[in-house]
């Protein structure tokens, strides 16, 4: 398997703790019990993921100035807000890699979704399977509306969680594990191992090809603003939380996914790529016991403390 051409590295690791910061003690549809009161790690590597860029890294934006202490505040706001969040963002150009120091285990819902499409373009790539194209027209939906009907067919057709484990193997996805029930929602993984996800998908060095990653990017960056959902009234679910709300004046291309009922909280996840060139991957986690709509508020809320400007 080929390696990833930019590292995630950094020059320095600061830690700090922020005593405010209360965990949440959620358990329920195969998710972790939420860990109290985390270390906040706010500059990291990625151990030794991948060589270091043959070329000088560029310079990094002014925006990661001063990040780490937002990446604090942020998780401090959130801890008020009666939330645990959980944040890891790349620049891909330079390899530094900012977290919170959070980098818990949720289930991830809709997010394994981007799983699902990989492995099913590999097959098409490799000629092991055909898209018809009513199955092109539900991966789109899929990807861009998180649509649960699409996912739950190629889940079915694709071997269910061994879909999981190939994914984890070609990525080298460390903290990532198949649901313990079966259900492809409940797949299990962690912001860095998602940032890490993308980071390759980018480059390559996870193994799908170039024109099998512009169809997942490309849907990614058409995501729409709801996405059709059974389980909440009217049955649609606003899914402009997170990445597209907080970083309103960048070009973003996301997926998303919540979950209700883990436990007493809501799980919301916003993920993707983000500016020019694809240059940083985010990916922002948070579980809160609040109503879905102050839920998706203080996720966003938190990347607008982030990055106020709404860009990075």
């Amino acid at each position: 398997m080929r390696q990833p051409s930019r590292l995630f590295r950094t020059a320095a690791l600061l830690t700090a703790a922020v005593s405010a910061l209360v965990g949440c003690s959620a358990t329920g549809n195969g998710t972790p019990a939420v860990s109290s009161g985390p270390h906040l790690t706010v500059v990291a590597p990625l151990g030794t993921m991948a060589p270091l860029p043959e070329a000088p890294p560029d310079e990094p934006p002014a925006a990661f100035s001063g990040l780490t202490d937002r990446a604090v505040l942020a998780t401090a706001e959130a801890a008020d807000a009666g939330a645990e969040i959980t944040t890891a963002v790349l620049d891909r150009n330079t390899g530094q890699l900012i977290t919170n120091g959070n980098d818990r285990s949720i289930a991830i819902a809709s997010v394994v979704k981007l799983f699902i499409a990989d492995d099913l373009l590999l097959q098409v790539a490799e000629g092991k399977t055909d898209l018809s194209p009513d199955d092109r027209d539900s991966l789109d939906v899929m990807l861009r509306s998180s649509d649960d009907s699409a996912a739950e067919v190629f889940w079915n057709r694709s071997g269910r969680s061994a879909i999981v484990d190939r994914v984890v193997e070609r990525y080298g996805l460390s903290s990532t594990r198949r649901p313990g029930n079966g259900r492809w929602f409940n797949t299990i993984s962690t912001a860095t191992d998602l940032v890490r996800y993308y980071d390759m998908l980018l480059s390559g060095a996870g193994g799908l090809p170039r024109e099998q990653v512009d169809i997942i990017m490309s849907n990614l960056a058409a995501s729409t603003p709801t996405a059709p959902d059974g389980m909440v009234p009217g049955g649609v679910y606003p899914q402009r939380f997170g990445i597209p709300e907080g970083l309103f004046a960048e070009r973003v291309a996301v997926k998303q996914g919540w979950m209700c009922c883990v436990g007493a909280d809501w799980m919301h996840l916003s993920t993707g790529v983000i500016g020019t060139a694809d240059r940083y991957v985010m990916v922002i986690g948070s579980m809160q016991a609040a109503d879905d709509e102050v839920a998706r508020r203080t996720i966003t809320d938190a990347v607008k403390t982030m990055f106020p400007g709404g860009r990075i």
